[in-house]
């Protein structure tokens, strides 16, 4: 009744030197290691961490049967000028359920209702394959990059390779679509180029940014920009974790404690909304080793017990926040998320970096710290009827929730 996803790749796409358009060639790769690495370097010009090949290395050790990575380097006369990254995940009938079951039930379809007991009868059956351009482990525009001269041209390579890649993946009759994340409107969030590509959009939860003000020298000179009602709450927050010790981790600590660190991890994992992969006990450690110089992690001990972690990237001009971990038992007592929140802000003040990225989730706690939402779009195309029926409760699933955003400074 349902047409389900084939597990096996199709070949022809491993073939090399695959025609796009004009003097445009591309190459792909299913195993990171078979990358010829100094090309891949070129392409990307040290643009972004998130698409170097140390990184896609460590991610690439994630690899399972149901979550599986595509790689594409693009050239112009033989010269590599871009690169590509795919993410494909296939849906078990249970997990998929679990994700709509609310949307499913409230859709009212006799197609959607037929889906529904199929999902409940066939449990372990892959029901969907989503090809993802992008990195769904991190919030921004980490799909592509290409040293192209027009934004028009970029959306023609990228359109060229997302089309070979769903022919392979051999999506044409499955319940499947093409999911390019995360956009800025202003970069290329450009609507009329991927409407006329037979894409939607729809909304996911922002970014939360913070743009620092010139002159900080601490967190205090920070403080001093908020009003009276929310310096003093920054003020009990920093106090209520006072008691706490916390400690910048070197590498053979992060190794040291990695089993700790992946179970603050997983508490925070399971409590998240939309759970896709479950990184390893490794994953940290494998970071610190491969990117050193602009990764860090720092963690907070109570009598020698690690009840919290962060870490993140410190970039040219800001500090990314990465994944973080802590006891939902003692975040209350000893305000462990909000004082995480103003470790970031610390790290950055004492780095003179002028922004900071947090990410998505906890909107409106993050608008406490003083970050600013700043709008993330996503582009679906749906490869059949089915897909399209499926689908539309899967995008309300994925929609942002409603939230009350605060503004913690002066007025001025």
């Amino acid at each position: 009744m349902f047409a389900l996803c084939d597990k096996i790749l199709g070949k022809n796409i491993l073939k090399p030197n695959r025609k796009l358009f004009g003097n445009y060639t591309f190459n792909c790769f299913d195993d990171v290691n078979k990358i010829p690495e100094a090309e891949w370097t070129k392409a990307l010009n040290h643009k972004n961490v998130f698409l170097s090949h140390s990184y896609l290395s460590i991610l690439h050790k994630e690899k399972t049967a149901y979550f599986r990575f595509i790689y594409v380097l693009i050239y112009n006369r033989k010269n590599p000028i871009g690169v590509v990254y795919f993410q494909i995940n296939d849906f078990s009938a249970s997990l998929f359920g679990e994700l709509i079951e609310k949307q499913i039930t409230e859709l009212k379809s006799k197609k959607a209702s037929v889906f529904k007991n199929y999902v409940k009868n066939n449990d372990n059956e892959t029901v969907m394959r989503l090809v993802t351009c992008g990195n769904n482990f991190i919030s921004g525009e980490h799909g592509f990059y290409l040293q192209v001269n027009s934004k028009k041209t970029t959306f023609k390579l990228v359109e060229g390779v997302i089309d070979s890649v769903s022919r392979a993946e051999k999506l044409r009759g499955k319940i499947s679509a093409i999911l390019v994340k995360d956009f800025y409107e202003e970069g290329f969030g450009d609507k009329d180029c991927w409407y006329c590509n037979k894409f939607s959009h729809f909304n996911v939860e922002p970014n939360m940014i913070i743009n620092l003000p010139a002159g900080l020298t601490s967190v205090t000179d920070y403080l001093n920009h908020f009003s009276k009602k929310y310096r003093n709450r920054a003020k009990h927050i920093l106090t209520a974790s006072a008691g706490l010790t916390k400690k910048r981790l070197s590498t053979d600590e992060v190794s040291f404690y990695k089993e700790e660190m992946h179970a603050l991890y997983t508490q925070v994992y399971n409590h998240a909304k939309f759970k896709l992969a479950h990184l390893s006990a490794n994953y940290f450690v494998d970071v610190m080793n491969s990117v050193v110089d602009s990764f860090y992690v720092d963690a907070w001990f109570l009598e020698n017990k690690m009840v919290s972690f962060a870490c993140g990237f410190c970039l040219q001009n800001e500090v990314e926040a990465h994944y973080i971990g802590f006891d939902y038992n003692q975040n209350k007592e000893f305000e462990l998320y909000q004082t995480i929140l103003y470790s970031y802000i610390e790290q950055a003040i004492l780095l003179n970096k002028t922004k900071i990225n947090l990410g998505r989730t906890a909107s409106e706690i993050k608008t406490t710290v003083g970050a600013k939402p700043h709008e993330l779009l996503c582009y679906i195309k749906p490869q059949n009827t089915v897909s399209k029926l499926i689908l539309k409760p899967f995008m309300q699933f994925l929609q942002p929730i409603e939230w009350v955003p605060r503004n913690p400074f002066k007025e001025q």
